[in-house]
């Protein structure tokens, strides 16, 4: 085993620990630092795979925008502290039955096609052609989805601070 294969072996276990972290927790706080370091991972992996663009995407707007969305969220909403619910036992059989079937594709993927061949081809890009190609209008562009998320994030801040004004009822 070279060096490499270790870097990524460790990449993807913490990937895959801090990932069951994030959906085990019962803590929100605690699932949203265990999401952080899950997306940072993944960024890892990206930057081990030589595409520095994705990782830097990943860092900056996943682990950057995203979870720092959340935990403000968590904040405003003075709910840090407090435990999840415990989830029903019929959640928690369809929730493993879920990861069971997501497993089972991915095994099937690993199987069937050849993955040995994919890494001897060169993947040089760059960053002038992700650019015309993220945001040129015509076919083929990428222009329409880029400001779809770009709504869909506002939207998701506009929700935040509407949960974060809501005041509780008077405890009387």
């Amino acid at each position: 085993m070279s060096g490499s294969d270790l870097v990524f072996y460790i990449l993807a276990l913490m990937t895959l620990c801090f990932g069951v972290l994030t959906v085990t927790s019962r803590q929100i706080f605690r699932a949203a630092v265990y999401l952080l370091f899950c997306l940072l991972g993944v960024a890892g992996i990206y930057f081990w795979l030589n595409y520095q663009f994705l990782a830097a995407v990943q860092i900056v707007v996943y682990a950057g925008g995203i979870v720092v969305l959340i935990l403000f969220s968590i904040f405003l909403t003075q709910q840090s502290g407090e435990k999840l619910p415990v989830p029903a036992v019929s959640r928690k059989f369809f929730s493993a039955l879920a990861a069971f079937c997501a497993l089972a594709l991915v095994l099937v993927s690993v199987f069937r096609f050849s993955f040995a061949e994919s890494g001897k081809r060169s993947a040089l890009v760059s960053m002038s052609q992700i650019g015309e190609k993220m945001l040129s209008p015509g076919e083929g562009g990428y222009a329409l989805p880029f400001e779809v998320i770009s709504v869909l994030l506002l939207a998701a801040l506009i929700g935040c601070i509407v949960i974060a004004i809501k005041t509780k009822p008077d405890a009387r």
